[in-house]
């Protein structure tokens, strides 16, 4: 049966916005949050559903800023293709907005295949969008240019490059300059961050190309976001140098600097005086994980998942690294001001869209709304069919 709209009022629960707001009562009307009280009554006369949120936590839904929702992979030949992500899969991490990316391959995936992929996601319940472009330049799109696909596809909110890494077409600065520029250009003729969404490598450079761009030309540090900045301590004292001049920089979820997790990648920023707000953590779920010798041969090939996003939250305040609030803030409040949508998404509040997730006390996902559609509940998928696919 398809799903009708009504009233839903979430009852008893504590709220994080992420800023703790307590035990509060949540109305979701028409997609949205309508009211956050004390207690919320109506009449016998209004259909309303009630759910007992009591000694449950409810949270933003979590924002992945980057995943390979068509697959990554493919370094090792056409057996290491990754398929497709499910639904479910994003879901049973909390996921209620995602940005999609291509990788290495842009010859036998196209970014029209991840656009009709984003528009899927959309008809079935979640906020997604896209980013244009893959590793290399000139960039791969849909128009013929970054600046038309950001300024008229609504999908797409910036372009994906791919820098101090072998696989990489190894722009010059001049190029990466005018791939930023287009990115700002498309974002501001079509009201949208133009986000230059940069896969760092393992090369020395590092971050430098940006920084380097930053110092030669009028682009602000803000207008990129590269992400793995975890990959290595030295990545990760140079994002703190790139947030202090005002940058932003992501992590990607449970990825290793030397011999580290997402924890540890935060407790370096921590001491290094980073201003997380400035950092996001995303998953790179659903891409190829593939390891290279120091000649530069394949030696081995993973498939990232999704969940680690919601693994690397509970970590984070499991250990005590970081207060819940702030923790949460990594994957909902911060990507969402990346995006733009800093008033709508990543955050609880009135006039906010209701994407919502109850935890229990230990964390594990009970139910999820994505625009106040119940898409998980009991920790199970609930399959919805005709939904409107506006996705924003």
């Amino acid at each position: 049966m398809d799903y009708q709209p009504r009233f839903t009022v979430i009852s008893g629960g504590t709220i994080y916005s992420p800023a703790p707001l307590g035990k509060k009562d949540v109305l979701i009307a028409a997609g949205g949050i309508a009211l956050i009280d004390e207690h919320i009554e109506f009449s016998n006369s209004v259909p309303v559903e009630r759910i007992d949120a009591t000694g449950r936590m409810v949270l933003p839904g979590f924002i992945d800023l980057h995943v390979h929702v068509i697959g990554g992979g493919g370094e090792d030949g056409p057996g290491s293709r990754v398929p497709e992500i499910a639904l479910d899969d994003l879901l049973s991490a909390g996921i209620t907005t995602v940005v999609g990316v291509l990788g290495t391959d842009a010859i036998t995936r196209s970014p029209e295949s991840l656009l009709a992929k984003i528009k899927g996601l959309r008809a079935q319940g979640l906020t997604a969008y896209m980013y244009t472009g893959s590793y290399h330049v000139p960039s791969v799109t849909i128009t013929g240019s970054v600046d038309r696909d950001i300024a008229l596809i609504e999908e797409v909110v910036g372009v994906k490059i791919a820098i101090s890494d072998h696989r990489g077409s190894h722009p010059t600065l001049e190029e990466l300059t005018r791939l930023a520029s287009l990115a700002r250009v498309g974002g501001m003729l079509g009201k949208k961050p133009g986000i230059v969404h940069v896969h760092i490598g393992s090369a020395p450079a590092g971050l430098a190309p940006i920084l380097e761009v930053s110092q030669k030309s009028n682009i602000p540090l803000a207008q990129f976001l590269p992400t793995h900045v975890n990959r290595s301590q030295a990545l990760l004292e140079q994002g703190a140098t790139l947030v202090k001049n005002g940058g932003y920089i992501d992590l990607t979820a449970h990825a290793t600097p030397d011999g580290g997790g997402t924890v540890d990648a935060i407790g370096a920023l921590l001491d290094d005086d980073c201003d997380l707000s400035a950092v996001t953590i995303s998953s790179d779920g659903n891409g190829s994980m593939p390891s290279f010798n120091d000649a530069g041969e394949l030696v081995g090939m993973k498939t990232g998942s999704v969940g680690v996003l919601h693994d690397s939250f509970t970590n984070l305040v499991r250990t005590e690294q970081l207060d819940i609030p702030t923790a949460l803030g990594l994957f909902t409040a911060n990507p969402a001001k990346r995006l733009g949508l800093a008033t709508r998404k990543g955050i609880i509040a009135v006039g906010a869209d209701a994407d919502i997730i109850v935890v229990d006390e230990d964390f594990e996902i009970d139910k999820v709304y994505a625009r106040g559609i119940p898409l998980v509940d009991g920790g199970e998928t609930i399959i919805r069919k005709g939904l409107d696919s506006a996705g924003r």
